[in-house]
């Protein structure tokens, strides 16, 4: 097997450009297409034929059906970025939209992270993938939704980042009313300090050890 198609190796931007994947961006080490199929029912169509591929190669790319549209996401998570096996798998699946009508919408593909200015970002870390129900794990200076739907959180060193007058905005984070308390008190616990909980159960205002804030939100009153 040649290195280039070693299923194993990470491939940079340049490998892919170069394998000419018109339907398909990279966009944080992910694989992302959109494919406009005009209805729903063409759209489970395409979801349908894309498990089933998915299964046969035991390889299994994030998929989105609304209407009218499909989002694909593929990368190997077993090297943190795309692989040969997500170049097939590509290819495979703008046959499939190619078969079906569904036009191509690279230009509308899109991926979302938030950064935050820290001057550590191990003191505040932990904190918030209490607030997100995020995971720790994978790179140091980030937490991830293990899910894989929202955006990752990263933090970025920048000496004296504290305090309210650095802050021009928040998260306000919805969870169903019967886990808020248990994940205000993870919060709390994971090195956070509890602002105000005037407005409970409908909001609690929490910080981290740097004084960023954020709201933990319910629908209880809205």
């Amino acid at each position: 097997m040649s290195d280039e198609h070693d299923p194993k190796r990470q491939l940079s931007f340049a490998d892919i450009e170069a394998e000419g994947l018109a339907d398909w961006r990279l966009l944080y080490n992910t694989l992302h297409a959109r494919f406009k199929t005009g209805d729903f029912a063409n759209g489970l169509e395409l979801v349908n034929r894309i498990g089933a591929v998915a299964e046969a190669a035991n390889h299994h790319p994030d998929v989105d059906l609304t209407y009218p549209h499909v989002d694909v996401r593929l990368s190997s998570h077993d090297v943190g970025g795309v692989t040969s096996r997500d170049i097939d798998l590509a290819r495979t699946i703008s046959g499939f939209a190619f078969e079906l009508g569904a036009e191509p919408a690279p230009a509308e593909t899109t991926a979302m992270e938030l950064a935050l200015d820290t001057p550590a970002h191990d003191e505040i870390k932990a904190f918030w993938a209490a607030v997100l129900g995020y995971d720790t794990t994978g790179l140091p200076d980030e937490v991830k939704d293990p899910a894989g739907k929202r955006p990752a959180l990263w933090f970025q060193e920048a000496e004296g980042a504290t305090g309210d007058a650095q802050q021009r905005f928040h998260l306000d984070v919805m969870v169903p009313r019967d886990v808020a308390e248990e994940r205000v008190a993870a919060a709390i616990a994971a090195g956070g300090t509890l602002v105000s909980d005037e407005s409970a159960p409908s909001f609690w205002v929490l910080a981290d050890a740097h004084g960023n804030r954020t709201c933990i939100c319910t629908s209880v009153d809205r």
